[in-house]
This record gives structure tokens, C-alpha cells and sequence, in this order.
């Protein structure tokens, strides 16, 4: 039997950010396995006990202890309004690399150009406490109620304004909206309880796992590269690859030749291969990354 004092219970974001969620994790080194129906996964890791959990409610579990640790959106976490021990922002969303935006919506032909015109309005969000908190700092006074989904259609007919999520603004263009303020800005965070956070064997796994995530994460985009080539050339590709400015050099055994080695964007590699074969290199290869360790 487990020893409840060496187990983590962490919060995996149910929806749209699962997926992305738990390939993160892999390349971190968490193997996470989800079956169709199940809300508690395995993994590889038996010091893990594993919670599917809607991204909205995860910063509220995490609060009143029931969470040791999980991810989910800053947004959340903020429109929950609890206190919690920020281990690491996780630049990653649910379609792209751009974050989550929280933005103030109206029809195309709306009269309401600045948020100053809400007053007296009414907007329809599922960040309700986002909403109220933007309103008041900026004085304002409109009425803000709950939305269950499908938000853009309540406009004009049933609300004055939104408050929805967008990555890209696409959607928003095709409903014929306009954007009139971006409210909140957010990423995913790995966030820890108070009182997991002051657990000495708790804190270390954590800090340990939040390691790994942003190295898997700085990986994103990148890739090796190593390859033998010709000593007498080497201050000519240092100069015309400046991505090459820090590789690992060793001599071979054959005289005249190193083997050089070295990580770049994988969007350059196309670019780079070429010349690296005209200035000599030879045996080439180009191998994936799954952590970077800064």
C-alpha cells in the first residue's frame, strides 16, 4: 500500500487542453494514460494520483486543499480568486503557441466603441469574476450574468456585449463581432496548494515536475544537429551561422576533422543544411528534442 504522505495528487485540465496537456507531460517524461470514460488516469510515475478535472474548477480544488498541484489557465486561477503558489507560467494553449485573451465583444454595428459605454449594460461571460473585476476598476456599472457556452449568439439579441475566449480572433470575425478591450491575457500555470507547497517531499516533486514541463517546453521548436567537419573551415561556418556560435566542438580521430554538434529552431534547418553541406560537412544528422535544461 501507498504511502499517503509520498503521493501527489495533481490536476490534469479536462477539455480543450488535455490533449496538448498530456503531451506536454510526455515529453516531460510523464506518461499519462487516459481512458475513454475515466476522470482518474495512471501514469509511469507511481507517486502520482491523478485527477481529470475541468481547467475552471481546478484553482478552487487547489485552494481548499482537496489538489496538491495541477494545471490550468491563469485566467482561472484569477477568476477564482484564490491563493496559490505559482510554480511556472507554461507558454502552450490548446490549438497554438499564442495565449488565451480574454476579450469584450460587440456586433460590428454595435454603438459601443469603449467600455466606458457598457454602463448600464448587459454582457454575458463564463468569467463572470474576470468580467466584475474589470468593470470595477474602471467604474463601471453593467449588469454581468453567467453564460453556459455558444456566448456569440447572444448578441444583440439577448446582451449588449460578450466576454469571451479567443486564440486567434477567428471565430469572432466569422460571427461579424468586433474586439473593444482585452480584459485578461493568460497561459497555463503549474500551481501548487499552500499547503502542499509547505511540505518539504511535496515541494521538491513539484519543483522537480515544474523543471521538467519548462524544459520539455523550450524543447518546442528545436532540434539537434550534429555532423563532421573540416577544422580548417570552422572560423567560416562560425561566421556565417551565427546559430552556431556556441556548438559543442571535439577533434576525431582523423586528422583535420571535428565533430560538431549544436541545437537551432527546426524552421531553419532547411536553410542551414545546405550550407553546412558547402562548407564540408559530412554525416549529417538531424535528431528531435524533448527537453532543453537551460
Amino acid at each position: 500500500m501507498s504511502d499517503p504522505s509520498r503521493t501527489l495528487k495533481v490536476a490534469i485540465p479536462k477539455g480543450s487542453l488535455q490533449d496538448p496537456t498530456i503531451e506536454l507531460l510526455a515529453k516531460a517524461g510523464y506518461e499519462i494514460y487516459v481512458s475513454s470514460r475515466g476522470l482518474r488516469p495512471s501514469s509511469n510515475d507511481s507517486e502520482l494520483d491523478l485527477y481529470m478535472i475541468r481547467a475552471q474548477e481546478i484553482g478552487r480544488y487547489l485552494g481548499q486543499g482537496f489538489i496538491d498541484c495541477g494545471i490550468t489557465g491563469y485566467d482561472w486561477a484569477y477568476e477564482n480568486g484564490v491563493d496559490l503558489v505559482d510554480l511556472g507560467e507554461l507558454p502552450y494553449s490548446r490549438a497554438t503557441t499564442r495565449p488565451t485573451k480574454w476579450v469584450l465583444v460587440v456586433p460590428e454595428d454595435s454603438p459601443i466603441r469603449k467600455p466606458e459605454d457598457l454602463e448600464g449594460k448587459r454582457i454575458a461571460t463564463e468569467g463572470v469574476g474576470i468580467t466584475e473585476r474589470y468593470l470595477k476598476e474602471r467604474g463601471i456599472n453593467a449588469e454581468v450574468e453567467f453564460s453556459w457556452g455558444a456566448t456569440e449568439v447572444k448578441v444583440p439579441d439577448l446582451v449588449d456585449a460578450i466576454v469571451d475566449v479567443t486564440e486567434t480572433g477567428s471565430s469572432i470575425k466569422a460571427n461579424r463581432l468586433r474586439i473593444v478591450d482585452t480584459l485578461l491575457t493568460s497561459f497555463p500555470h503549474f500551481y501548487a496548494s499552500p499547503a502542499a507547497a509547505a511540505d518539504p517531499w511535496k515541494k521538491e516533486k513539484m519543483d522537480r515536475i515544474a523543471l521538467l514541463l519548462k524544459a520539455a517546453l523550450a524543447a518546442r521548436g528545436k532540434v539537434g544537429l550534429k555532423m563532421n567537419f573540416p577544422s580548417a573551415r570552422l572560423p567560416e561556418l562560425l561566421e556565417k551561422l551565427p546559430s552556431l556560435r556556441r556548438p559543442t566542438i571535439s577533434q576525431l580521430s582523423e586528422e583535420g576533422w571535428l565533430a560538431v554538434e549544436t541545437v537551432i529552431d527546426e524552421i531553419i534547418v532547411r536553410d542551414i543544411i545546405p550550407e553546412l553541406k558547402r562548407l564540408g560537412a559530412e554525416g549529417i544528422i538531424e535528431y528531435p528534442l524533448n527537453k532543453v535544461v537551460p
